[in-house]
């Protein structure tokens, strides 16, 4: 409990610091802009082949099946919430490991980008556990830490898999001490970059589990948004209840319903 207390007072700390950065809100243009055909000159590409993506339960774009209905719908009820209030970012937790937050913030992001009108970017802010990566590709890569502690230019670290309107931020080797880091001025200053630059983008962070360590209150306030992932007949009632009463002070966009006959979001405000 005592964890608890001192990151609740650390992220009112932190508030005051982002709503500073944050004063001129970046929002998406209402006007619809077509990114059909965008094209990435500086950012990695890898080739990932469809089979591979199947095999790590990535949805595909030429999937039709009860699974990419669902998040499809997942999709529109997001981008519904989104665009009522005019939020551009989001970030996923759970509350705890295993309940599927990483693998919905990857599918989620794909859906997202399949829509014509907005880029997406894909953050793995896990920084105790980043997974994302493994997802897309077997080789190591440089990600956050190495942007974060060295010089590494964001560019080096940034990638698209091939998807388009679709870049991933991806994590590499676990940061110890993940929630000083996320609260640290390079972090920030990413953070307002990643949000402002492209006005018709929008940015999924992957973060840790809620009930797991202080780091998804620390980064509460740099976000619109907080999607809750529970997994169907493992969740508690009084996980799902601390995880509210935690993430009260923010805007929860939904609770998607996970590894049940079907993904449902629910709570859509």
């Amino acid at each position: 409990m005592e964890k608890i207390k001192h990151a609740l007072e650390r992220a009112k700390l932190t508030k005051h610091s982002a709503s500073l950065q944050n004063r001129k809100k970046v929002t998406s243009s209402n006007v619809p802009v077509d990114l059909s055909n965008i094209r990435y000159t500086k950012t990695k590409q890898l080739d990932v082949s469809k089979k591979e993506l199947k095999k790590n339960r990535i949805i595909c774009n030429d999937q039709n099946d009860l699974v990419s209905n669902q998040y499809k719908l997942l999709r529109t009820h997001v981008l519904q919430a989104m665009k009522l209030n005019k939020w551009n970012s989001i970030a996923v937790t759970s509350p705890r490991e295993g309940n599927g937050k990483t693998l919905t913030s990857i599918n989620l992001a794909i859906n997202l980008a399949k829509e014509v009108n907005h880029s997406v970017l894909l953050v793995d802010m896990d920084l105790k556990r980043p997974t994302i990566a493994k997802y897309f590709s077997s080789n190591n890569t440089a990600g956050l830490n190495e942007y974060l502690t060295s010089e590494v230019c964001l560019e080096d670290i940034l990638f698209t898999p091939n998807i388009e309107r679709l870049v991933v931020l991806p994590g590499s080797k676990v940061i110890e001490n993940s929630s000083e880091m996320l609260s640290s001025p390079k972090m920030v200053m990413l953070v307002n970059e990643l949000k402002s630059r492209y006005p018709n983008r929008i940015v999924i962070y992957d973060m840790p589990p809620i009930l797991s360590c202080d780091d998804m209150l620390v980064f509460s306030n740099y976000v619109d948004a907080v999607m809750l992932v529970v997994e169907d007949e493992v969740t508690q009632k009084e996980e799902l209840k601390n995880s509210y009463q935690l993430l009260k002070n923010s805007n929860i966009i939904g609770t998607v319903l996970n590894k049940s006959n079907q993904i449902s979001l629910q709570n859509i405000y």
